[in-house]
């Protein structure tokens, strides 16, 4: 019997190629985009799950309340760790680290190479997996100078030498440091990248300033005993900081390492989500474009009933049960599914290496993975199943005697449910359109906000060696080179967060209100090298980094943001005073307001800025301004006249523009992956509409004909056979346009920042479903409408 089964499969797979094809080809396009995002959800999943202790492991994350909200980071105090580990009983260990990642020029003989890494203290080895390939972590830090690099960065340093343990190399031409370790490279799914790690001791001993309680800045891991519970230990320390340093706002808590990736979203001091919210919204979306599929075979395989008929009026007479016949057809269903996804399989191999390429990762099909096996049967066995479903129970139910008396079958209720199918398909296909459009709409509102400083053309330069000392003639020369119109020093990038604090006071202020004040050094040409603008006052004077002293009160000049200016009062703030509370001895004099600019959080309003000038020396990144020329000439220049004042260390820039565009990397890869899928989407719905268009037409041969013998024009009835699936379209429309604004504008919601949603992007949308579908049906109607209507009268 079941051989009978695969042989009436295979025959009428072959026998209806066009209908087979659609059927496969929309299959495996909808398991293969499954595919894509199945592969790219395990991969975001897995971030640090190669870690041994990662149920144990904890970042250290601070809420610090203030007026208008409640500001979550992972700067904390260096004595926290050890206070920690002493007074709570479920801390295993801690580690201290450098904040982000540093930039340090390593010299090996006279090769000379940037490289990033961290500082950290020896237990960093311990918490996380980083397997030793030459030393171990018993001597990884045994001297002050030691340092751990991966393997690739031992390559890049000593090419393919066998064993590095003991090589010396120059660290910012400044100190030799030796190699005691070689680990494995990070994984790409590791929330901690680095090339190198050298002792944290290195800059603890560089900086005074942490071993104070009010001072944040470096990461705190923490590992848990075993058992331990986190709420337990997150409640000892929510008021932790406030037994050492009464006046902080500084409130600790654990925040579990499996959580860095996914869920590292806060707002007002409580996890809200993350690219988690992406990842669930995509597999929603393999799930429907699965569905979409398995409708077109549904609507296909009903449509074309009565080409089944007779051989199911002849089973059931020869004693075919309801059952085997509901067997017989689910069967073909999953030997399509199965071919469908060969298929598949073949795509997502083509199609790989495009698709890392936009999402940035090293993903395969994996296929010798056993999980990835299942998956993908099993997906093909869901797919069978529901493609075969209707059509089997359908097609089983045909009453026999009506059949093989040669009585035309009554659609019934099978034609609604095939009109239904199709408008749940372009109901998905338009609610992707929308979408995509809306996605791609925040992205460019955010990207061309009036940031309050021209990031075109704007070059940012690191500062090592003699840089600063040089600047003055490095800054003269560029300008003369005719390719730059200015240059500028500061001590934090344009668009990071910096320094700030919560402790300035000054005439006015409500006792108790906290609000966040950022830091900024520069020297005088910074604003105009920026793009900011003076609103009141002047400038910075390089002569405003020399303290005035009267009497036992000492007075700096600075200038302030518009919004800092606010805070203080109606009038003008200019000349106004303003102090830190932990040193009221030390004035700050307001002597210009420039225009508040976005940095940090692109979606969000920038807290208020002070700029003081800075020593050159103290200078950490050097602006340049190219006049627009001729960049790449520009740049030439700029590395030229600054390896000629700073010889020993190599030239390193980036564009201010790139690292504008790296805050919208996760809006970004949405945005493309909404364009793909919605794409696939609509190509899927096409496929069975094409099909549903040509069964139509075959059905409606005679009347066509006759229409033509009776003088119906081509037109005519290209409109009479397109106007039915066009009002299925615009019905779609109906179901699709409140689901797509309800979601997007609770998508929006997650941004402070955001567009309106605009009518017009539905008509388009709309439009756009309306004029596929009529390309779609036209092909079929246009042929059917031109045919020669005697072939279609002569049997009559």
């Amino acid at each position: 019997m079941i051989r009978n089964y695969l042989k009436t499969a295979v025959r009428s797979l072959f026998k209806n190629k066009g209908y087979s094809f659609l059927n496969i080809f929309g299959l495996a396009i909808g398991i293969a985009c499954a595919a894509f995002i199945f592969l790219w959800v395990e991969n975001e999943f897995s971030f640090d799950q190669f870690n041994t202790n990662k149920d144990r492991v904890y970042l250290t994350l601070v809420n610090q309340p203030y007026d208008k909200y409640v500001f979550t980071h992972n700067s904390t105090q260096a004595p926290l760790a050890a206070a920690m580990q002493t007074e709570i009983p479920g801390i295993e260990k801690t580690c201290r680290a450098s904040e982000g990642e540093t930039s340090l020029l390593f010299t090996v003989g006279d090769k000379s190479v940037y490289a990033s890494g961290r500082y950290a203290e020896p237990t960093f080895f311990e918490m996380f997996t980083l397997p030793f390939v030459q030393g171990n972590i018993k001597n990884a830090f045994s001297q002050l100078n030691s340092l751990v690099i991966t393997e690739a960065t031992a390559k890049k340093f000593f090419g393919n030498q066998q064993n590095v343990i003991g090589k010396t190399i120059r660290v910012d031409n400044k100190e030799n440091y030796v190699v005691s370790g070689v680990i494995k490279d990070n994984p790409t799914n590791s929330s901690i990248q680095f090339e190198w790690i050298a002792p944290f001791e290195i800059i603890y001993k560089q900086s005074p300033w942490m071993k104070d309680w009010g001072n944040s800045g470096l990461t705190t891991y923490v590992e848990l005993k075993p058992g331990a519970n986190v709420d337990a230990v997150n409640k000892q320390l929510k008021n932790f900081v406030q037994r050492h340093s009464p006046v902080s706002i500084s409130h600790p808590f654990l925040f579990n390492l499996n959580n860095w990736h996914l869920h590292d979203h806060f707002e007002n001091g409580k996890m809200t989500g993350g690219q988690i919210e992406y990842v669930r919204l995509f597999s929603v979306i393999a799930w429907i474009i699965l569905l979409i599929a398995c409708i077109n075979f549904m609507n296909l395989a009903t449509a074309r009933s009565e080409k089944r008929a007779r051989e199911v009026g002849v089973r059931k007479v020869l004693g075919a049960g309801k059952k085997s016949l509901i067997a017989q057809f689910i069967g073909e269903a999953l030997i399509l599914a199965f071919v469908a996804a060969i298929l598949a399989v073949f795509i997502v191999v083509l199609l790989m290496p495009l698709f890392n390429a936009l999402v940035q990762q090293q993903l395969t099909i994996g296929l010798d993975k056993p999980l990835h096996l299942l998956a993908l049967l099993g997906i093909t066995l869901i797919c069978g199943l529901i493609a075969g479903s209707y059509p089997s129970f359908y097609l089983s139910s045909f009453n026999p005697v009506s059949v093989l008396k040669g009585l035309k079958l009554k659609d019934g209720s099978a034609a609604y449910i095939r009109k239904g199918l199709v408008v749940l398909q372009f109901s998905v296909s338009i609610i992707l359109i929308i979408g995509t459009i809306i996605i791609y709409q925040q992205i460019q509102h955010v990207k061309s906000r009036n940031l309050g400083l021209n990031k075109d053309n704007l070059v940012e330069v690191m500062v090592h060696g003699d840089l600063g000392k040089n600047f003055n003639a490095i800054k003269q020369d560029m300008i003369n080179s005719g390719r730059v119109s200015d240059a500028a020093l500061a001590d934090h990038t344009t668009l990071g967060g910096g320094n700030n604090t919560d402790r300035l006071g000054w005439e006015g202020k409500a006792p108790g209100s906290k609000v966040l004040i950022s830091g900024r050094s520069i020297t005088p040409e910074f604003f105009a090298t920026s793009g900011m603008h003076i609103l009141e006052g002047r400038n910075l004077q390089s002569s405003d980094s020399v303290v005035a002293v009267q009497g036992a009160v000492k007075t700096m000049n600075t200038v302030i943001t518009r919004s800092f200016a606010k805070l203080m009062g109606k009038g003008s703030a200019i000349n106004k005073l303003y102090y830190n509370e932990g040193d009221p001895n030390v004035k700050l004099r307001v002597v210009g307001v420039v225009n508040d600019y976005v940095y940090g959080n692109m979606y969000g309003t920038p807290d208020p800025v002070v700029f003081s000038v800075i020593k050159p020396q103290d200078a950490y990144i050097m602006y340049v301004k190219l006049n627009g020329k001729d960049v790449a000439k520009g740049i030439d220049d700029v590395k030229n006249i600054v390896s000629r004042y700073n010889p020993g260390y190599p030239f390193e820039y980036r564009f201010v523009d790139d690292q504008f565009n790296k805050h919208f990397l996760s809006e970004m890869l949405v945005s493309k992956l909404s364009q793909v899928f919605a794409l696939l989407a609509i190509v899927i719905s096409c496929l069975g509409l094409f099909g549903l268009a040509a069964y139509t037409a075959e059905r409606r041969f005679k009347e066509i004909g006759i229409r033509k013998v009776l003088g119906a024009s081509v037109s005519g009835i290209t409109s009479l056979l397109s106007v039915d699936f066009l009002k299925l379209v615009a019905m779609a429309c109906i179901v699709a346009f409140p689901l797509a604004y309800w979601g997007m504008h609770n998508w929006l919601n997650n941004y402070e920042y955001r567009i309106t949603i605009n009518w017009w992007v539905f008509a388009i949308a709309g439009c756009v479903a309306m004029l596929i579908a009529l390309l779609t049906i036209s092909f079929q109607s246009i042929k059917a409408a031109i045919a020669n209507p005697i072939k279609s009268l002569r049997s009559e």
